[in-house]
């Protein structure tokens, strides 16, 4: 008798655990999908179910879904710098610096970073980073970024490629009709050739060659083919001597060295202005947001305030 007991209740708490197990099993399938891949594993001893856990399937076309560069760092807004174009034969491209080594045309090198910021064109479609090859003819819309050359727009050249030069004349050749430029930010000199088409105008008047002096700061349009570069037109800005008036607002100020940088309230430019320090006054009212205006002269290769007003708001 006790042993029919005790079989009968053994048997009785066995079916308990089977009936339990397997309604625990259904609850637990009913609320989780399980990738087919994970089936395919077979279970570690020590896995029970409630170590498992559940792989939810996801619908597709979420409304919500995370851009994958959404994920990047937010890179800085470039300076508001006026852009200067450089040509030249890339002879390195360090992809995971993201920087270009260029031969320039005329001679010299130069190491010029560009990055999502950049763009890139082959002719005139849209093109990428992956573009860029050793050997190929490029022009770019450089500015300077800290204390780097940054390129705002790359051009891979084709046929002819048109470009802009802003720089200092360093010599203009009548016999040869050549004009050689000191760019603002290559370190060689540029040379470029007068066509009877080149229009040479200053303040929206015709000019001369003649008036291609050396300091002058001049802006140029041209057309590149090959290693020549065709002045269509030559904008005489500033000879040296003349001054200027600027009025606007002071971007920054080293006084260490001397520079101020205004934004003029007129034409929304950037100017690099030195003080003088035997002509110019400081006071606690000049300081970067302060509104002023200067009148400054352009020495052949910078502008040097004469006479300098902070104005009342």
């Amino acid at each position: 008798m006790g042993g029919f007991f005790s079989r009968n209740l053994a048997s009785g708490v066995l079916t308990g655990v089977i009936l339990g197990s397997l309604a625990y099993a259904q609850a637990t399938a009913s609320q989780s999908v399980v990738s087919p891949a994970s089936v395919s594993a077979p279970l570690s001893p020590a896995t029970t179910p409630s170590s498992i856990t559940p792989i939810v399937a996801v619908p597709e076309n979420v409304d919500n879904a995370v851009d994958p560069a959404s994920l990047l760092p937010d890179l800085p807004m470039l300076p508001p710098s006026k852009a200067s174009l450089i040509g030249g034969t890339i002879q390195r491209v360090d992809r995971v610096r993201d920087e270009l080594t260029l031969q320039i045309f005329g001679g010299g090198k130069m190491k010029v970073f560009f990055d999502t910021r950049t763009h890139i064109y082959n002719g005139s479609a849209l093109g990428a980073a992956s573009d860029l090859r050793v050997g190929d003819r490029v022009y770019l819309d450089t500015i300077l970024d800290g204390g780097n050359v940054f390129a705002r727009n790359i051009r891979l050249a084709t046929q002819t490629t048109g470009g802009r030069s802003q720089g200092v004349v360093i010599s203009y050749r009548s016999g040869r009709n050549e004009l050689v430029l000191r760019d603002l930010l290559s370190p060689e000199a540029v040379k470029l050739r007068f066509t009877p088409n080149t229009q040479i105008v200053q303040d929206g008047h015709t000019a001369y060659a003649s008036q291609l002096v050396p300091g002058t700061l001049v802006d140029v349009d041209f057309v590149a083919s090959k290693d020549d570069r065709d002045a269509q037109k030559v904008s005489i800005l500033a000879v040296p001597g003349t001054d200027f008036t600027f009025a606007g607002v002071v971007t920054s100020l080293d006084l260490h060295i001397g520079l101020l940088v205004l934004t003029s309230a007129t034409d929304r430019k950037t100017y690099e202005i030195y003080l003088d320090p035997a002509a110019i006054t400081v006071d606690d009212g000049l300081h970067a947001g302060a509104n002023v205006t200067t009148v400054a002269r352009f020495d052949g290769s910078r502008y040097v305030a004469r006479t300098l007003t902070v104005n009342s708001r």
